[in-house]
């Protein structure tokens, strides 16, 4: 660990982002409990406020990669088609950012899209740290094919869980329904899963489950405020929850 919360959320938290402080803190704190030589990997960076939190967090001999094809898509809410001249700008963003914080020589960035990218490295991911394209079918696409890197007592973690329509979706295909992965609980809207050496069974993987589905009002919630944003009632969602200051649930 190169520095303690507080210093790391300094130097993160003007980094444009939707990264809660308190989520923040939880991706620390997995980061830091990576063992010595293991691996970090990020899918989703765009201009580095994760990063620098797993980059800071995370061991010196541990490796942290960071993959984003910074080709302006999938950047935020209903920001979906490709501008590359956002990209650019996202890419300029998120090595000056790392670098204001110290990190840029700390982090391999891989710019490629994660299923590109696994052809990119090999070997297991201690520490997988998913929060790349939101829609059903990209999100499913990581939790199967970055999650299999997954050893055995490894740890996912997953942004947007329980928010977006899509990535919830994943979750209930590949986490709930098939029992490889414990949840662990969430900080807002950031999930966190441990790998299993085999699917949980019996009464073990029910109770496993019942949590996760415990999480669904919670889901409608946001579902709703985010209706009420897109159909321009905003102060209706801020009345029924949504906190001020925060234009989209996260």
């Amino acid at each position: 660990m190169t520095s303690g919360f507080a210093e790391t959320w300094a130097a993160a938290r003007d980094v444009e982002g939707w990264l809660t402080e308190p989520q923040a803190r939880r991706l620390f704190l997995a980061a830091a409990a990576v063992p010595a030589g293991g691996r970090v990997v990020e899918i989703g960076s765009f201009r580095g406020r994760s990063a620098i939190v797993l980059a800071r967090g995370a061991r010196p001999d541990v490796e942290v990669v960071c993959i984003d094809p910074h080709v302006g898509s999938d950047r935020g809410p209903r920001e979906i088609a490709a501008r590359p001249a956002l990209g650019e700008a996202d890419l300029a963003a998120f090595r000056g950012n790392l670098e204001r914080a110290g990190v840029l020589e700390r982090v391999r960035h891989l710019r490629r899209f994660s299923a590109v990218a696994l052809d990119a490295l090999d070997g297991p991911v201690d520490l997988l740290y998913v929060d790349g394209a939101h829609r059903f079918g990209p999100a499913r696409a990581d939790l199967v094919r970055w999650g299999a890197r997954v050893p055995d007592g490894g740890r996912m973690l997953v942004h947007d869980a329980f928010s977006s329509v899509g990535v919830t979706g994943a979750l209930l295909v590949e986490c709930v329904a098939r029992g490889g992965w414990r949840y662990a609980g969430r900080t807002g809207s950031l999930a966190e899963y441990v790998r299993l050496d085999a699917p949980l069974r019996g009464r073990e993987r029910v109770r496993n489950a019942a949590r996760q589905l415990a999480e669904l009002p919670w889901f409608a919630r946001n579902v709703l405020f985010k209706v009420l944003v897109l159909a321009g009632l905003r102060p209706v969602a801020h009345r029924l929850g949504l906190p001020a200051g925060m234009h989209w649930p996260y």
